[in-house]
């Protein structure tokens, strides 16, 4: 056995948190790349809206090919690290055409679908006994690759912005050089072959699964908003207390990487209570500040309480996926896990789009009330989720 293979799920969860660094870089560089280039936040909206749109792509063509489930996961996680590296480093050159700009971030989401749903197939593969405890440390660090860009750029302030995305293309890279060295885990299931998109939505027809999917699509609603709008957020309190913009990446890191203490938590606690009961109280408090933050924020709030709110957020947004995950593998086909995973990402995500748009273009005009806008996502989730038991 490898000294890799000795510590798998160390071994993946740091290449996943490497290889996600990709996923907001921009957004880690916002403020800098804005003031440069004259960029709005409509802006970041459409270039976080084509991130999402490619690893839409991207998971439905790994689901409907039957890639995920025909191939080395391993080998499609380091190939996908090494493109998506590439892209992410070429915005650099491509930053002054939209166009251009759109497309890499486009190619980037495409990329990383090729890191997030196979690194939970791994995952499954090397420790099948506690998939639910596993996948929170996955998740975990796929939301601190997320929060990456923002302390990269708090290290690097008064540094060209160019330099923060070269070092989470540096991260991929490695990251799928880890994964390539460790291999397939032991305990995957038979591989299949090609498949139609009907074959892919096999799962859903199972009780179980399309519970589980369907309280994943209702968080899905409100998580990448939330993410993105953190800085913002962030911004608009600090601002309020007259403090220096340097520490914006710095609190905006803190409060997104928080994410993976709930999840390793939420994870802990799945072992001795269940995965629906931690999801649905992450999915209670997270949505419940759909509604509360804005009014509180409306009422004149001191900063440093809403700031603190926002730390509530972050641990709670994030720590129900990793248990739906589980939940869902556990209810999908066996020779379609990979398959059935990739499929509920892809409609997660792309409910993900119209919550992202919705409120980065309200942003100028509502401020915090457009949180408001992502409360029905954690309402249907909690719904879903109390006919979970009963449909096992």
């Amino acid at each position: 056995m490898s000294r890799l293979a000795r510590q798998p799920l160390t071994v993946i969860v740091m290449a996943q948190l490497f290889g996600t660094s990709l996923w907001f870089s921009i957004n880690g560089v916002w403020f800098s790349l804005a003031g440069e280039l004259g960029l709005d936040e409509g802006d970041l909206g459409r270039l976080t809206l084509s991130v999402q749109a490619g690893f839409i792509l991207g998971t439905l063509a790994l689901a409907t090919t039957g890639l995920a489930d025909r191939f080395s996961a391993s080998r499609i996680f380091a190939t996908a690290s090494l493109l998506g590296a590439l892209m992410n480093a070429g915005f650099i050159l491509a930053a002054t055409s939209p166009t251009l700009a759109v497309l890499l971030r486009f190619l980037t989401g495409l990329c990383l679908a090729g890191i997030y749903p196979l690194g939970m197939k791994m995952v499954i593969a090397w420790t099948p006994s506690h998939a639910g405890a596993a996948l929170a440390w996955l998740v975990g660090m796929l939301t601190l690759g997320t929060a990456t860009p923002h302390l990269m750029r708090g290290l690097t302030l008064g540094l060209p912005w160019e330099g923060a995305l070269l070092g989470a293309s540096a991260l991929a890279l490695v990251g799928g050089a880890l994964v390539l060295r460790l291999g397939d885990g032991p305990h995957l299931p038979p591989t299949a072959g090609p498949i139609a998109l009907r074959g892919g939505l096999e799962a859903l027809g199972m009780p179980a699964f399309r519970a589980a999917a369907s309280g994943y699509f209702g968080h899905m609603w409100e998580l990448y908003a939330v993410w993105m709008l953190v800085p913002l957020l962030v911004a608009r309190e600090l601002g309020r207390m007259g403090a220096t913009a340097n520490l914006i990446p710095f609190v905006a890191w803190l409060i997104i990487g928080i994410g993976l203490v709930g999840c390793v938590i939420g994870g802990h606690l799945s072992r001795r209570l269940g995965s629906a009961w931690v999801a649905s109280r992450a999915l209670s408090v997270s949505g419940g500040l759909c509604l509360g933050y804005p009014l509180l924020a409306a009422l004149g709030t001191p900063p440093l309480m809403l700031i603190a709110l926002l730390f509530i957020w972050g641990l709670t947004v994030i720590a129900d996926s990793p248990q739906f995950s589980a939940m869902a593998s556990a209810g999908a086909p066996s020779h379609r896990v990979g398959a059935s995973l990739a499929i509920m990402n892809a409609i997660g995500f792309g409910l993900s789009i119209p919550a992202i748009w919705l409120t980065s273009h309200l942003w100028m005009i509502q401020g915090p009330w457009v949180l408001i806008w992502l409360l029905p996502g954690p309402i249907l989730g909690l719904l879903a989720l109390r006919h979970f038991s009963t449909k096992k």
